[in-house]
């Protein structure tokens, strides 16, 4: 009986691991910023698009990871392009497709820039932990996003779910978003100003150059624009926050090594007890 207990819990890890967290807009603990395609050239500091968020909020001891998702290697380099780099951080050069990340020790507000080409900057604001947001990033409001994916392989377009909440579970009216989807760094979605009444939107990517795997997922940020109407006053919410999701099939490669060791053991102990399960 014991044997089967534990070969039941892992069938059910299997499942668990196959299954994505909902990530909270209102926690500061980690933030994600996008350094997109296009930025080696001029013309993304008239938007504020070099780095997406170009404004990000985290809380002391809190962790900001920038990711390259431009074809030509970048820098993320406190301080200003006029006064030259403070010493804070500094990721020297990261090429294409590779990550970066700094953990904040002080509260303070850091703007960066990247050395090479110094019209792309952006800002990191470190706050108390807990505390309350305000003006645009306002109100300390804490809201869920829930990113669902299907599958798909090469050549296929991958249907994505996208769904806002309060805490509390009620839902919100009048969302405004951003959403982008990239994979091995390249973009294969990229939708700016998403209005939609009731928080949910279905989203669909270009075809993947590749199967979604663990070898090549699709990451998938959302960046919270702020509840209203656009055109009838300001966006009220935690604008700027972001909710990240990697997409890699259904049971990805580890549930799948559970899940058949799992199975296995419960023919062991199926055919040890002579007992044929119902099903």
């Amino acid at each position: 009986m014991k044997t089967i207990a534990i070969s039941s819990f892992f069938v059910l890890f299997a499942i668990v691991v196959s299954m994505t967290t909902s990530p909270v807009f209102a926690d500061h603990s980690t933030a994600s910023v996008s350094n997109p395609q296009g930025t080696s050239v001029p013309g993304c500091e008239k938007t504020k698009e070099c780095y997406i968020p170009y404004e990000v909020t985290i809380d002391v001891g809190g962790v900001v990871t920038w990711s390259n998702d431009d074809s030509a290697a970048h820098t993320v380099t406190a301080g200003t392009a006029k006064d030259g780099p403070s010493g804070v951080f500094d990721s020297s050069l990261f090429m294409a497709g590779t990550t970066f990340e700094h953990k904040f020790e002080e509260v303070g507000t850091y703007p960066y820039f990247c050395m090479v080409h110094p019209w792309m900057d952006g800002i990191v604001v470190v706050q108390e932990a807990g505390a309350e947001e305000n003006g645009k990033n306002g109100g300390g409001e804490e809201i869920m996003v829930d990113i669902a994916t299907g599958t798909a392989g090469k050549g296929e377009r991958l249907s994505i779910d996208v769904t806002f909440s309060m805490m509390d579970g009620d839902m919100v009216e009048h969302v405004n978003y951003d959403i982008k989807a990239t994979q091995n760094g390249k973009v294969v979605l990229d939708e700016k100003g998403v209005h939609d009444h009731d928080g949910v939107m279905n989203h669909m990517t270009a075809p993947l150059e590749a199967a979604a795997s663990d070898m090549a997922p699709v990451k998938v940020d959302v960046m919270f624009n702020g509840f209203g109407i656009p055109g009838e006053g300001d966006f009220t919410g935690p604008v700027g926050q972001v909710a990240t999701k990697q997409v890699v099939p259904e049971f990805g490669t580890v549930a799948m090594m559970i899940l058949a060791v799992a199975i296995i053991s419960i023919v062991a102990v199926t055919s040890k007890s002579r007992v044929i399960p119902r099903l």
